[in-house]
């Protein structure tokens, strides 16, 4: 069986790890220190970051929410590590865009996500459960689409960005996308309608910025 390494040892590690198992990987979770070793849930094997290297050339993953800190490990890591996608089996495609997101690496696609088509996926982005993606849609690196948000079509999500459960991002235009600024957080239940800027947080419906 093939394995896969999956930094990370929390809830969300284990749910990327259920993603791996059904894909068919003998999944091994990959602990930053001692104190992450005791990963409540999680009957398979867990290993020390220090210790990757006896796991030999095996794809890795991470299962690690917070955008800044998924972005560090896989500084330190894709230069000399390859980085598979993990795609649930019930996520759905429009035409031509699975092979889209296949071009980029590290991404997370959890069970449920609907992707319509024309839309750039960037590397290490999540898309969480049930979350859909309309057309023509930009996803930029590191970006982390949480359970139940939908993002209409010609959208442009900037690095780092967290768009919160069951929020909503209404739709932009062909010749003007509608921005969610880089690192910037959309809270959970939220309603976007207009370009939203960088390092904010955005509530409410309609959605403002809080800082």
């Amino acid at each position: 069986m093939k394995k896969i390494g999956i930094f990370g040892t929390s809830g969300f590690a284990r749910e990327v790890a259920d993603i791996a198992s059904d894909l068919g990987f003998h999944t091994i979770l990959i602990a930053k220190d001692q104190g992450e070793l005791d990963a409540y849930g999680f009957e398979g094997e867990i290993v020390l970051e220090r210790d990757l290297g006896q796991l030999g050339d095996i794809a890795l993953a991470i299962g690690v929410g917070e955008n800044a800190i998924r972005q560090k490990i896989a500084s330190r890591y894709s230069s000399q590590k390859r980085f598979a996608n993990l795609i649930h089996p019930s996520a759905t495609f429009g035409k031509g865009q699975r092979a889209r997101i296949d071009a980029a690496q590290g991404v997370i696609v959890c069970a449920g996500v609907r992707f319509t088509n024309n839309i750039y996926v960037g590397d290490f982005s999540i898309f969480n459960l049930n979350a859909t993606i309309g057309h023509d849609v930009v996803v930029e690196d590191f970006v982390n689409v949480a359970p139940g948000a939908t993002i209409s079509g010609n959208v442009h999500l900037r690095t780092r960005c967290w768009i919160g459960t069951g929020a909503a991002i209404n739709q932009g235009t062909n010749e003007s996308k509608l921005e969610i600024g880089p690192d910037t957080v959309i809270g959970s239940g939220s309603v976007v309608v207009k370009n939203c800027e960088g390092n904010a947080i955005y509530v409410g419906i309609p959605a403002r910025r809080i800082k």
